[in-house]
């Protein structure tokens, strides 16, 4: 059902407001969309816990506000602080439409949005711990979905298993509102594809936020398993250590990798791609994701990909067509997907990758990810972008 329009003043920018348990996933994952809006002068806020990418940000044409989320606490307090300081920005702000991501903006972000009057989408970026455990802290979240969902006008889900897993646990009050938006899409210009390596060596790269739950533990056993049989395999690992997540890996234990010579770590980059240039494959051996954007770069570079057979990792890799899929947290499982890469030809992989890059052209363009925002936004505000 379609909620009429809200009226917006002839000659008054339009305002959209992003907010998120960390303002680098929208720099990292939402330029696209940024660059879009600001290019046809939408006021755009991003709401999130201040970081490093404040600056890029704002450089953007963003206005970007600093918001309180406890990401690992189970605090109520802290939470209550959350919704506050939410509600209290979309009063000043008074955002059309305001575009929620990750679990407690989604729970919370959803209730202050009704409170202030606020139009709003939630954005299920990937369910996390929520629906790999089964704690009471997961049984809390789930009856907190329910009761928060009911009030955006939209909820998109990334990947069909998702949207599956929600509507299923009857957590969709309106069930007539969830949107399968099939991940948020991919700048194919900027993802060009790159030549293979030309090496005697075969690199292996996992590229992420450095969490259990991404199957990093299972990686790191999968290289010890494969250095002796492989001398010249590589396994490299980069992204950020120490993050504001329960499932976060501290940076001693990857030194303590490193001094072992199982891997290398590569610290955290804000550019990705000579990183998937200079690697042969690809990998990722999460336990669930929304739809992984480190793997759809790959695809799109032309690497071919090892990850688990899980919801949103499988929206990308079509196993044996332009990557492998192995078992959820099985280090040997993996280990065997990652010989059977290395034992392929040079020739082998390269076909592999080029599959990857076509698949990802077809189902992943992120131009038509930001259509589908401007689309949304016109019929919510009567303004055509």
């Amino acid at each position: 059902m379609k909620s009429s329009p809200a009226p917006t003043p002839v000659g008054s920018a339009l305002r959209i407001s992003l907010v998120c348990n960390t303002a680098w996933a929208i720099y990292t994952y939402r330029q696209g969309l940024i660059r879009t809006l600001v290019a046809r002068g939408v006021e755009v806020t991003v709401i999130a816990p201040r970081d490093r990418t404040f600056e890029p940000l704002a450089q953007m044409g963003c206005r970007c506000v600093d918001l309180p989320v406890a990401s690992k606490g189970t605090n109520p307090r802290d939470d209550l602080r959350t919704l506050w300081a939410l509600y209290r920005h979309y009063r000043a702000i008074r955002p059309h439409v305001v575009f929620h991501y990750t679990i407690k903006p989604n729970i919370y972000g959803s209730i202050a949005a009704k409170l202030a009057g606020v139009a709003s989408v939630a954005v299920t970026t990937g369910l996390g711990y929520v629906f790999i455990q089964s704690s009471r802290t997961a049984q809390i979240a789930k009856k907190l979905y329910r009761f928060a969902f009911r009030f955006p006008r939209e909820i998109w889900f990334l990947n069909r298993d998702d949207m599956a897993a929600f509507t299923d646990q009857h957590l969709l009050v309106h069930p007539e509102r969830a949107r399968l938006l099939h991940g948020e899409g991919v700048d194919l210009e900027q993802f060009a594809p790159t030549p293979m390596p030309e090496s005697n060596q075969v690199t292996f790269i996992l590229i992420g936020r450095l969490l259990w739950d991404k199957g990093v533990g299972e990686y790191v056993d999968a290289a010890r398993q494969l250095r002796a049989r492989y001398p010249n395999a590589r396994f490299q690992l980069l992204g950020p250590v120490g993050v504001d997540n329960p499932s976060a890996i501290s940076r001693e234990e990857v030194a303590a990798w490193e001094r072992e010579g199982v891997i290398e770590y590569g610290g955290e980059a804000h550019d990705v791609r000579p990183f998937i240039a200079a690697a042969d494959c690809v990998v990722l051996p999460s336990y669930r994701e929304g739809v992984p954007r480190t793997l759809m770069e790959a695809a799109a570079m032309g690497r071919p990909i090892v990850a688990t057979d899980v919801p949103g990792c499988r929206e990308v890799v079509a196993n044996g067509i332009n990557g492998l899929l192995c078992e959820a947290k099985s280090a040997a499982s993996l280990a065997e997907k990652m010989a059977q890469m290395l034992d392929m030809s040079g020739a082998a992989r390269r076909e592999m990758g080029e599959r990857g890059r076509q698949k990802v052209a077809a189902e992943f363009d992120e131009r038509a990810v930001v259509e589908r925002y401007t689309d949304l936004i016109r019929n919510l505000t009567g303004v055509s972008l």
